[in-house]
Parts: structure tokens; C-alpha cells; sequence
């Protein structure tokens, strides 16, 4: 097991629903996957050390030119016996290295297997995940204390070799996409300083890294939030500075170069399928739909869609949005910039001098809020109210009626909740104004309840609480777990 110094901060959700696992009587299949960074292999090593059993992790070679399924193979069986002792097994083929492995878990003592960057690992054999159903029906599924995790970066490999394979249907015991942490687990990486760290400090951090684990670790909680985000983003020894390349590289592979156009073009603002055909150039047929759905899968991309107000009909177009903090702030702010930044022009640079820089911020905060539903939908008052749709919704205007837009629309069975989201240093009471007419243009339908909501950061002007407009005041220090 890898010696980690730093404590592991959150995921108590995730965490116990692997550790519901030991409760079964057989052998348990998991799947974890989720983008780079955000802390999976880390996860099922926290698993593995509290539930005090061996631990056996072997991770798959990051691609290269030169790669090939037998260095795989060999690098399999060399790791499996640096780990347990054993004599390294002939790597000349995957039923053999399997094998090995089986060999070395010990009778019916509690071991938990990660076999990491799955798609890295079997990624030059077709037959792979087919010799790993075989493997688990025949050697791994008859151990009875066994959690047996494949892990990967690669959703879409993992979604169409596994979680989607015929070959694998009811035998995956948990399958766990792992996201973002919630902002109110984000605080920890302040350590003893996160109660004399202001809220705008974490929430520009928390802007730029979002709620990836391995980049909150790279911050220095005792610099500003202006000093971690130009040393992290905008040196060109900062690890967020090369950090796109490199996991879009890993991921995406030969794609990789039209995946980034089409995040280029979504930077701007989220785009419907024909428009991001005419950005890009890509034909809005199967491969553009088909590398939308890889992006989605992925984590870097959401596609908003929900329901028409009133109904359980989707909307009829989606709108792709880019729901990665850090890959949009890179692609706005970061790459244009990349020139200068690798002539040094950023040593001594404050960021909020960068033209745009709190109109990027505003931006990114909106992102932060969708990506935390989970921690907001108690504050909107929801209740244990089934929730049916929950998106940023848009009605572009027609000879039929005027548009809107509006950042978060959640639909129940009795309510329509409007939700707006703003960071201003001060709020003032104008934004109800701004919301009574989203609500006037929507149009709700009879029989439906409109709800407002404004999620806020920044200074609220005093009116604003005092007329009682909204039916809830979320701020961002409530979403910090600061209030």
C-alpha cells in the first residue's frame, strides 16, 4: 500500500458502500470510475486500510508510442510480486497472469484487489475483458472475502467493456463514478487554517480547482488564494499549467485534438449540438454525437436537458455545457494566455488585474453550485419531495413568445423552483427584479407552485432578506459547511 502523509479527507458516502460490501457472503465486483485526479485509486486505498485486510493494487502503464500488451503483462506480473513475495509468474499471457494473482490472495482472509487504469492495462488486447469475465466467473467470484475493484480514467472503455457489456450483466456488485467532493469536504484542505481563511479566498480557489482532491493538495493554504492560483496556473512550472495536456492526453488519446476543439468551442458559453458542429467543424452526425458522449461520460462535459415546466417531457434540444471548473478556466483564461505565461510574464502578476477576471470567477462559481445539487437541493426547502428534473433551463424566443434563461430550474410534482445564482462583492436588490421577470416569462403552468431561490456570494444588499422575494437565501458559506 502506498504511504500516504496526508490525512483522506471525505467520501464517507462512498466509503460505506464499499465497506456494506464485506456484509455479502460471496465475492463482490466493483467498478470505479471517474476522471483523472479526483482521487479513486486514493479512495479504494482508504477502503482497503481501515477495513484492515491485504491489499493487493496493480496499476496499468500510462500509454506511450511504444506500449504493448506484453509490457502490460510483464509490468502486471512484476508488480503482483514485488507486492506478496511470490516468484514472478511467465507473463505470456492474461489467463496465466490472472492466475498468478488468484494464487497469491490467501484462502478466505479479507483482501481487497484494485487493478488500476483498467483501460491502460487492457487496452492492446481485445479479448482483455473477456479473459477478465472468464477469470472472475472461474477463480475470483468462488473467494467469499474478496472486493475485487477495476478502476480507470477511461469511462467510456470502462462503460462499453463492462458496465454496459453484455458479458459482465449481473456481476458488478457496486459501481461507483466518483465526482467531485462537496464544497463542505473542500474546506478541510485548509487544514488548522480554514477558519482564519476568508470565504473568498477558498471560493476562488474553489473556482479555478473545483472539487478535485489532487488539486486542492497542490494548493499552499498558506499563500492567498491570488498567489496559489498564479503559481498553480499561470508559471510554467505550475502543475495546473500542464495538467490539460496531460489528462487529455492519457484519456482521450488520438481523439484527443477534436475533443479539445469541441471544449474550445464550448467555452464560451453551453452550445446545442448544431452549433457545436458549425465551431467545430466536426459533422453534427454520429462521431460528433459519439465524442459528445465520450466528453459526458468522462466528467468534463454535462448535458443539460431536463423537462419542459409542467411536464415529464424532455426539452427538445440538449445544451452541452462544460461542467469541469478547472478544464473551462484553463481553455478561457489559461490557454490563451499560454505564450506568455512560458515567457514568465505572470512572475509578478496580481489575477484580479487580468481583464475578465471576476466575469470568469462569476462564471465558475455558477459551475460550482450545479456540480454541489446534492448539498443544495436541502436548502431549497425540497423537502423529501421527489425531484423530476434539475438543469440550467433555456427558451430561446419565438413569434410564439418572448425567451429566457435561467441558471437552475429544479422541477417537482406540485413546484417549479428558480434558482439564481450570483458572486458579486455586493448584491444588489435589482436581482429580484431580474428574477420576478425569468419567472413572469416562463410561464408556469396551472396546478404548479413557483418557487424562488438565489444562491449567492458576495455582500446582499439589506432589502433584499427584508421583502421576503425569495423563498430561500442560500450562501456560499452555508455550501462551505461555514455557517
Amino acid at each position: 500500500m502506498k504511504n500516504d502523509a496526508k490525512p483522506f479527507i471525505g467520501r464517507d458516502e462512498e466509503l460505506e458502500w464499499l465497506d456494506g460490501l464485506w456484509a455479502k457472503p460471496s465475492a463482490s465486483l466493483v467498478v470505479c470510475s471517474g476522471r483523472r485526479r479526483i482521487g479513486k485509486s486514493r479512495l479504494i486505498e482508504e477502503f482497503a486500510a481501515r477495513s484492515r485486510c491485504t491489499f493487493i493494487e496493480i496499476a496499468g502503464l500510462a500509454p506511450d508510442e511504444k506500449m504493448t500488451d506484453e509490457r502490460q503483462r510483464k509490468n502486471f506480473c512484476a508488480s503482483l510480486a514485488e507486492q506478496t513475495g511470490k516468484p514472478e509468474a511467465a507473463a505470456d499471457s492474461w489467463p496465466k497472469a490472472f492466475a498468478a494473482l488468484a494464487d497469491a490472495i490467501r484462502g478466505n482472509a479479507r483482501t481487497v484487489v484494485l487493478l488500476d487504469e483498467i483501460s491502460w492495462m487492457g487496452g492492446h488486447d481485445p479479448s482483455f475483458p473477456a479473459l477478465l469475465k472468464n477469470a472472475w466467473d472461474l477463480t475470483f467470484s468462488r473467494r467469499g472475502r474478496l472486493v475485487f475493484v477495476v478502476c480507470g480514467s477511461v469511462s467510456a472503455w470502462i462503460g462499453k467493456n463492462i458496465l454496459r457489456s453484455k458479458a459482465f450483466v449481473g456481476r458488478v456488485s457496486l459501481a461507483l463514478d466518483v465526482k467531485e467532493m462537496p464544497l463542505a469536504d473542500c474546506a478541510a484542505f485548509w487544514g488548522a487554517r480554514a477558519e482564519r481563511t476568508s470565504q473568498r479566498d477558498m471560493l476562488d480557489v474553489l473556482s479555478v480547482t473545483g472539487g478535485v482532491p489532487k488539486y486542492l493538495a497542490e494548493m499552499n493554504p498558506r499563500l492567498s488564494a491570488d498567489e496559489n492560483i498564479r503559481r498553480m496556473c499561470f508559471l510554467p512550472q505550475g502543475f495546473l499549467f500542464g495538467d490539460f495536456d496531460r489528462i487529455f492526453r492519457d484519456v482521450f488519446k488520438r481523439t484527443a485534438e477534436s475533443k479539445r476543439r469541441i471544449l474550445e468551442a464550448l467555452a464560451g458559453g453551453p452550445k446545442r449540438l448544431g452549433d457545436i458542429a458549425e465551431a467545430t467543424g466536426i459533422g453534427a452526425g454520429g462521431s460528433l454525437t459519439d465524442a459528445m458522449g465520450e466528453l459526458v461520460e468522462a466528467g468534463f462535459v454535462a448535458a443539460d436537458r431536463g423537462l419542459s415546466p409542467g411536464t415529464e417531457t424532455p426539452v427538445r434540444e440538449v445544451r452541452y455545457r462544460i461542467r469541469d471548473n478547472y478544464v473551462r478556466f484553463f481553455l478561457k483564461f489559461v490557454a490563451p494566455r499560454e505564450e506568455a505565461i512560458r515567457k514568465g510574464m505572470f512572475r509578478l502578476a496580481s489575477m484580479d488585474q487580468l481583464p475578465g477576471w471576476h466575469a470568469i470567477l462569476g462564471t465558475q462559481f455558477e459551475t460550482l453550485v450545479l456540480n454541489n445539487l446534492p448539498s443544495l437541493a436541502p436548502k431549497l426547502g425540497l423537502g423529501n419531495a421527489l425531484v423530476l428534473s434539475a438543469a440550467p433551463f433555456v427558451r430561446n424566443r419565438t413569434k410564439r413568445g418572448e425567451g429566457t434563461q435561467i441558471d437552475l430550474l429544479v422541477q417537482t410534482r406540485t413546484a417549479l423552483h428558480v434558482v439564481e445564482i450570483k458572486r458579486r462583492s455586493s448584491i444588489p436588490a435589482s436581482v429580484e427584479d431580474e428574477v420576478r421577470e425569468k419567472v413572469r416569462r416562463l410561464r408556469a403552468p396551472r396546478g404548479l407552485s413557483v418557487r424562488t431561490a438565489l444562491v449567492y456570494a458576495g455582500e446582499l444588499a439589506p432589502e433584499i432578506a427584508e421583502r421576503g422575494y425569495f423563498d430561500a437565501l442560500v450562501s456560499v458559506e452555508s455550501l462551505l459547511g461555514r455557517s
